[in-house]
């Protein structure tokens, strides 16, 4: 068994981040998985949420992805999301004005989106 896998997480318009790691979870429809080297062959639907990749050098990346699907086979993880933000690039004062207004349009898929934002950039 392998003691890493190779993940590559591209958004419908680049490529977010790609790079050696331990672990990644994800929320998919099934639920939240987690993934590490050595993992049965899956495909699956991601939900809105955090992505937490432990990386192989012991740091961990966050990132709010919203929709798309998650791969593994052969040591290699690809999470192919419609959007998908680093943690480090979310803006959070953006993000709670995008919860307020959502939550005062009720909006429930702006609300859901703006509140996984703000918990990846909390993490």
């Amino acid at each position: 068994m392998a003691a890493e896998l190779h993940v590559a997480m591209v958004a419908a318009d680049r490529e977010v981040w790609s790079g050696q790691a331990t672990l990644v979870v994800a929320r998919t429809t099934s639920g939240d998985i987690g993934v590490m080297p050595g993992h049965q062959p899956l495909l699956g639907v991601l939900e809105s949420g955090p992505v937490t990749i432990r990386t192989s050098d012991g740091g961990t990346v966050i990132a709010a992805v919203h929709g798309g699907f998650i791969s593994f086979a052969d040591d290699k993880l690809s999470l192919l999301a419609e959007i998908a933000e680093l943690s480090d690039e979310i803006d959070v004062q953006r993000a709670e004005r995008a919860l307020e207004r959502a939550k005062s349009d009720d909006d429930a898929s702006a609300e859901r989106r703006a509140e996984v934002r703000l918990r990846a950039a909390a993490r």
